[in-house]
């Protein structure tokens, strides 16, 4: 049986750790970016990341329905295997708010991230690759909603 002392010392343990990898919420916090995720127009959006005009490009591929027919949980995904992507953002254009996840990469992590999006009406998604070089490529894809998800 463990004791209380040893208990806490283990929870002691798992925080630091938990911290130390950025995974403890109000350390996260510290990397969002309250302008860019309340943007209502892509450019907006981008700006606010400090992201230029990104450019369409072959390399990055966008994962998503042709049809959902729940727009409250939306499945996309996106990958590439280019070398030096520093972070994958995902847009839906007709979203109140456009911003609907950024993925903050490293050297060290296959460029393959995966999420679910609320989605009000038939919009284009976009994944935008972010390079370490500052250039922004992007796939789109028209993703048709049937039921809206954005409390409509």
């Amino acid at each position: 049986m463990q004791t209380r002392r040893e208990t806490l010392k283990q929870s002691a343990l798992v925080a630091g750790l938990l911290a130390a990898t950025g995974l403890f919420p109000q350390y996260a916090h510290a990397a969002f970016n309250k302008a860019a995720f309340e943007a209502k127009n892509m450019a907006e959006a981008l700006k606010a990341l400090g992201v230029g005009a990104p450019v369409e490009s072959k390399d990055v591929t966008l994962t998503a329905p042709d049809i959902a027919e729940n727009g409250a949980v939306v499945p996309i995904g996106a990958s590439t295997a280019l070398p030096g992507v520093k972070r994958i953002l995902f847009l839906v254009e007709k979203n109140p708010s456009v911003l609907v996840g950024v993925f903050n990469l490293s050297d060290s992590v296959d460029a393959n991230v995966a999420t679910r999006t609320k989605m009000g009406q038939s919009s284009d998604v976009y994944a935008v690759a972010i390079m370490g070089d500052g250039k922004a490529l992007y796939a789109k894809k028209e993703v048709k909603v049937t039921l809206g998800g954005c409390g409509g």
